[in-house]
């Protein structure tokens, strides 16, 4: 049986995660960081179960914190993460310069000056006065002090992102800043807007609701951080063997077993994971050199470790934290986000362990032996109470409370759970390396969703989204006009202007959320394209919970497709196979989730919760045909059924899986039609070689 080992999966995702490469530090520096860290997540940990303090205080708290803890121990530059320290001198003390402690002072002034300038202030100190309103009375009319801090906030929280996720993310938002300001210099007529002076945007910018001190740093201070806390504590106390063992019982002695485990394991790792890297690297540590001494190509080993483990970022009940943004800001219960992602994600996986299998059977690759396979009785007797906290945590949510008070409870039973667990007890010395570990991976997340909110403000003061909306379908109008002869020779398509331009807004829009989502966590990929690229669906007549969740679909893809896919990355690298190549194979084994946004938009009833579209015979009909065609595309994409697939007959089925997918009997009929001569083929193939 597989060991699952928490401390070389972290040491696997230290090694191919950026965003957790810190510099070394001096020893006393560093026993500060590790008390810190500590009590910052203890301070979350408590007031989750307690309840927040005033929500500018709260968010200036954790924002805090993040500053702090990045500008020690993220440098300036990359690539000076090193193992060796600099003598101290008076610029430069533990390995960190002057000019980092100047950020610190400055950024966590500015976070706290929010709280401490509520209300009025008015003092006299050596003969100078001071005086100013309370903050309801400075809104539009900002002082000087509020615009000078303001700007430093948003400087150092630009700084912070770069020095956490790179230039790409920062230039985003820097772009965003010039069009709110200079918006009459805007090239298209459709994009100007009579701008925002400086005054006024740190107005917006600074003071809540809006902006910074908005829902994206609400959320990921009230809710994000606990569920990372909860996933890296729910590791250590053994959930994550638990998982491994459980998908071995469940798929290891089938065909292309291990990969299978991968699959499985992967989607389990889903419900508390809030990363695609640490799930990719959690099991992947034992799946991929399993796979490749089972007979797996080292490229196809990786890219089934990545393809299973970026679908744990729509995998309910956490979806990267994502699930509880998109309940805030579509104002709907949090369990109707669930049950409408629930037939989405299944029909991802259906893709993958689909291509799996195919590509198994394509190579004679077998199960494990069913000496290597664990007995389910041993499993769950010495597995059931690392799966108590999940439990508890999704009947807390479900029950209808807070999300962070379901964290609360979740952290608290794997605590309790840990702690008296014979069978994988953990002690305090590995509570407070899950804390520790718990902050760095929230870092990241804390300073681009704190800086994300920029973006919200900026799209909420100049109508962008909508603006943007105009673009697209305007856009889509034109090719549409432009390629609409083209399809009146197609019999076989019933195309209308209408649905021609709906698909090709649908197709530009897909590429945007690739193209954004690019590198960026989950969570801040999610609000970003939700507030950038999901009003131009609305625009088209989608319903906002298809148009949301079909934004962090393709969001997420961009996890697995080349050039900029991490999750792939980290598989090769465990893999020791050519990253590019293994970003293809996760792509190609991501059809799933590839296809399945467009099946939603057009026939919603897949999402259950939308009683408007939904009935059971359109439920039924759209995701047997959904499921039926994702399985004909893994065939195409595997060159594999009952037999091998020379080229045209991948093509047909390929274009078969395409119809079958549309909704509607039409496109059924046509999707069996091109279906035909190939299972005729594969039938003549599977006699051929039967009968040898």
């Amino acid at each position: 049986m597989a060991e699952f080992d928490a401390a070389k999966a972290e040491a696997l995702e230290l090694k191919y995660d950026t965003s957790l490469q810190t510099r070394a530090i001096g020893p006393i520096l560093y026993k500060f960081v590790f008390a810190f860290s500590i009590f910052f997540a203890a301070y979350h940990y408590i007031t989750a179960g307690t309840g927040v303090p005033v929500d500018y205080w709260h968010m200036g708290t954790h924002m805090s914190g993040v500053i702090l803890l990045v500008f020690i121990g993220f440098p300036a530059v990359r690539g000076q993460q090193t193992t060796e320290l600099s003598a101290n001198n008076w610029w430069r003390y533990a390995n960190v310069p002057i000019w980092d402690w100047l950020f610190i002072i400055a950024g966590v002034s500015s976070a706290y000056y929010v709280g401490i300038t509520w209300y009025e202030i008015d003092f006299e100190i050596f003969g100078f006065e001071f005086q100013l309103p309370e903050q309801v009375l400075r809104q539009g009319n900002p002082a000087q002090i509020d615009v000078v801090l303001g700007t430093i906030l948003i400087i150092v929280l630009l700084e912070a992102v770069r020095r956490t996720l790179g230039p790409i993310v920062p230039c985003i938002i820097i772009a965003f800043i010039m069009y709110a300001v200079f918006g009459m210099q805007m090239p298209f007529q459709i994009l100007k807007h009579p701008g925002v002076n400086w005054n006024l945007f740190i107005n917006t910018m600074y003071f809540p609701e809006e902006g910074i001190f908005g829902v994206t740093l609400w959320i990921v201070s009230t809710v994000v951080f606990h569920f990372v806390l909860f996933g890296v504590l729910a590791q250590r106390m053994g959930l994550g063997q638990f998982f491994v063992d459980i998908a071995t019982v469940c798929a290891g002695r089938y065909t292309g077993g291990l990969a299978k485990v991968s699959v499985v394991s992967s989607a389990f790792f889903g419900t508390i994971s809030g990363s695609s890297i640490a799930n990719t690297v959690s099991t992947g540590s034992l799946t991929i050199p399993n796979m490749k001494k089972m007979g797996y190509p080292g490229h196809l080993a990786g890219g089934v470790e990545a393809a299973a483990s970026a679908g744990g970022q729509i995998t309910p009940p956490i979806m990267g934290a994502a699930a509880f943004v998109m309940a805030e800001f579509l104002e709907l219960p949090y369990t109707t986000i669930i049950l409408a992602a629930l037939v989405p994600a299944a029909m991802h996986y259906v893709g993958v362990i689909s291509i799996v299998h195919f590509k198994a059977k394509r190579l004679g690759l077998k199960g494990l032996p069913t000496s290597e396979i664990p007995k389910l009785w041993s499993v769950l007797k010495q597995g059931w109470p690392t799966a108590i906290p999940l439990v508890v945590l999704i009947y807390v949510l479900f029950s209808g409370y807070s999300p962070f008070m379901a964290a609360f409870w979740g952290i608290s039973t794997a605590l309790a759970v840990g702690i008296l667990n014979p069978l994988h007890r953990i002690g305090i010395d590995d509570i407070f390396d899950a804390c520790v570990t718990g902050v760095k991976y929230a870092l990241s997340v804390g300073a681009v969703c704190s800086a994300i909110g920029i973006v919200v403000g900026v799209v909420n003061t100049t109508g962008l989204g909508f603006r943007l909306g105009f673009m697209v379908t305007e856009v889509a109008v034109n090719i549409g006009e432009s390629v609409m002869p083209l399809f009146t020779f197609l019999p076989i398509v019933d195309f209308t202007l209408q649905n021609l331009t709906l698909f090709i807004s649908l197709v530009l829009i897909a590429l945007t959320c690739i193209f954004m989502g690019a590198g960026l966590p989950t969570t801040a990929l999610y609000i970003m394209l939700a507030t950038v690229a999901q009003p131009a669906l609305g625009e088209l007549g989608v319903p906002p919970l298809a148009s949301h969740l079909f934004v962090l679909y393709y969001g997420v893809i961009s996890e697995i497709t080349p050039p900029v896919c991490a999750s792939a990355y980290a598989a090769a690298g465990i893999a020791g196979s050519n990253p590019f190549k293994t970003g293809l194979s996760a792509f190609t084994l991501g059809i799933g989730k590839l296809i399945v946004p467009m099946v939603f938009v057009y026939s919603p009833a897949m999402l259950i919760v939308l009683p408007e579209y939904f009935s059971w015979g359109a439920f039924i009909e759209t995701t047997v045909t959904c499921a039926v065609g994702v399985l004909m595309l893994a065939t195409s994409v595997s060159g594999y059924f009952m037999a091998p697939m020379p080229g045209i007959f991948r093509a047909l089925i390929a274009l078969a899986g395409m119809f079958m997918v549309a909704p509607g009997l039409n496109s059924d009929l046509w999707s069996l039609a091109f279906a035909a001569p190939v299972a005729a083929q594969q039938i003549i193939e599977w006699r051929r070689g039967k009968d040898c």
